[in-house]
């Protein structure tokens, strides 16, 4: 009895060995069924696309030139402003009372030069005559010059309370749109206090970071030639067309990158500084290139790959350098040639070494893979035939 216990136990536990095992084919494991699709090749123009930040061609803090206290305030803020537009006015009594006081130095020292110039013109008689010693005309000519230069810092202290008088209004130096006014009427400020700031908005400058690869493409070479187009976050595509102005001199090493700047027109007012752009720069003229499904690609650690299916349904192990992404297809600078199949669906199937059960799916005109029909759909139109059929 007790042996009879035993050998049904050892039967139960090989039984159970047995279901673990994987169910294999008459020839080992069966094939992961993948999708496949060919790479194409048709001419496409080079796209990057960069995302950016938008800045203003100019920009001005407005700060008074001499310090005092503020009359009033000329301006509405956030309002359009015009070069030589008053911003400000600051209290002027105490530089008018500086030029009356300037002006009584240069009468003083016009006068004083006139007298030393009158005596200088008798000195010299006299000397002529011997009525007076070198020493006393040396003295006199000395004096004369002496007024002469007293006369010339007298009349320059003048011209620049003159021009403190002018400081007292605060005028804009630049046009564009004026932001609030940081100090309002009655406050004390001085030459450093910021009163507002000034942002040109007939055009604005996009800032964005290209690649070297793009740098090195050589698209960046002709600046004012290159056109680029740009979307804002709220926007669609890229509906505003720019110029490429300035490409810096160096290359960033950190990021590999090198800093861009496209000029945009700006009339309508519509791009304010401090957006977020996108940006994209195209190549010239189009070029034929290998393109393939953006999904196709995969990522191991810092490279991209593809699977490519040979006709023995073996999967290969492709490494690729991809390029710009154009409604959804990929170029392949390298790595892939046109009519190859790469693997679109079941990319975590695929296996090195292990064969798969490739079905290559439809696509569409660009060579995207079409989307599988809803469950149901194909049966309709063979029911609509044989429909026709039987009538």
């Amino acid at each position: 009895m007790r042996a009879e216990f035993r050998f049904s136990l050892l039967l139960a536990m090989f039984a159970l060995v047995g279901c673990g095992k994987p169910a294999e084919g008459p020839g080992g494991p069966q094939a992961a069924p993948v999708g496949v699709v060919p790479a194409v090749m048709r001419p496409v123009r080079e796209i990057e696309e960069f995302t950016g930040r938008l800045e203003a061609v100019e920009s001005v803090d407005v700060r008074p030139r001499i310090g005092g206290t503020i009359d009033k305030v000329h301006f509405r803020d956030g309002a359009m402003v015009r070069a030589g537009d008053m911003l400000f006015s600051i209290d002027p009594r105490p530089y008018q009372a500086e030029v009356a006081r300037a002006e009584s130095q240069v009468a003083s020292a016009s006068s004083q030069g006139d007298l030393a110039k009158s005596e200088l013109v008798r000195a010299q008689k006299l000397l002529e005559a011997k009525a007076v010693s070198r020493q006393e005309y040396d003295q006199l000519t000395s004096g004369a010059k002496t007024s002469d230069a007293s006369l010339l810092a007298s009349q320059a202290a003048l011209r620049i309370a003159r021009l403190n008088v002018e400081y007292t209004k605060v005028t804009a130096p630049i046009s564009g749109r004026i932001s609030r006014a940081n100090i309002t009427a009655g406050n004390l400020v001085d030459d450093k206090t910021v009163l507002t700031s000034i942002v040109a908005v007939q055009k604005v400058y996009a800032y964005f970071d290209a690649s070297e690869r793009t740098f090195l493409s050589g698209r960046m070479a002709d600046k004012g030639s290159v056109v680029v187009r740009m979307g804002l976050a709220n926007e669609t595509g890229f509906p505003h067309t720019g110029t490429i102005d300035f490409v810096d001199n160096r290359l960033n090493t950190s990021t590999g990158s090198i800093r861009v700047r496209a000029v945009f027109d700006n009339a309508k007012g519509t791009f304010v500084p401090g957006l977020f752009a996108r940006v994209v720069v195209t190549s010239g003229a189009p070029t034929d290139m290998v393109l393939i499904p953006d999904r196709a690609i995969g990522t191991d650690q810092t490279k991209k790959f593809v699977y490519v299916v040979g006709a023995d349904n073996n999967p290969e192990y492709r490494v690729v350098q991809p390029g710009a992404l154009q409604d959804g297809m990929r170029v392949i600078d390298s790595g892939v040639k046109a009519g190859e199949l790469v693997v679109v669906d079941g990319l975590q199937r695929v296996r090195p070494g292990m064969p798969v059960a490739p079905e290559k799916l439809p696509v569409d005109e660009r060579g995207l893979p079409k989307p599988a029909a809803p469950p149901g759909a194909p049966a309709a139109p063979a029911a609509a035939a044989s429909a026709a059929s039987a009538a």
